[in-house]
């Protein structure tokens, strides 16, 4: 006789779905919950392999636009770095900012997406000067430690915080 798979049905046999075995009370639902538990699964899935795909992009966003009082726009700046810790510097003046961080996302296209909305989306909750994107660069991390290696790179974002020009 032949064997084969432990589990494996003998030839000739359908598959068929399997079910719960219980009192008979629960059946139906221990059949909703396996269906529930695969469905999960499949959604988790995706999540997972997204997030393992994720890099690191370095970010500098630079805004410009009509002149503001100085203090307004370096509290702006501390208020978006306190709301969003992941923000590695600033830099300021009354008609200008650069801001340089870090973002985690799956390719450029969606770290650049994400850099876009930056300044918009929290103009209003940071109190920020109403300018306008005026540069973005989005470079992976191998490059940005490339460039700091051969000495043409932004300099590193060391004192991290909000500081003036």
């Amino acid at each position: 006789m032949r064997r084969g798979r432990p589990g494996a049905l003998p030839r000739g046999t359908a598959e068929r779905a399997l079910t719960s075995v219980g009192t008979g009370e629960n059946d139906a639902g221990a059949e909703r919950d396996h269906g529930t538990e695969r469905n999960t699964a499949a959604r988790e899935q995706p999540t997972t392999a997204r997030r393992e795909a994720s890099r690191l992009w370095h970010i500098t966003l630079s805004v410009s636009g009509a002149q503001a009082p100085v203090q307004e726009v370096r509290r702006g700046l501390e208020q978006l770095a306190h709301d969003h810790p992941f923000l590695l510097t600033s830099r300021y003046a009354n008609d200008h900012a650069e801001i340089r961080y870090w973002e985690e996302a799956r390719d450029l296209h969606d770290a650049a997406a994400v850099a876009l909305r930056l300044w918009g989306e929290h103009r209003s909750s940071a109190r920020l000067p109403p300018w306008e994107i005026v540069g973005l660069e989005v470079i992976d991390r191998e490059t940005y430690h490339q460039r700091i290696a051969e000495g043409y790179g932004p300099p590193p974002a060391s004192p991290v915080g909000v500081h003036p020009y």
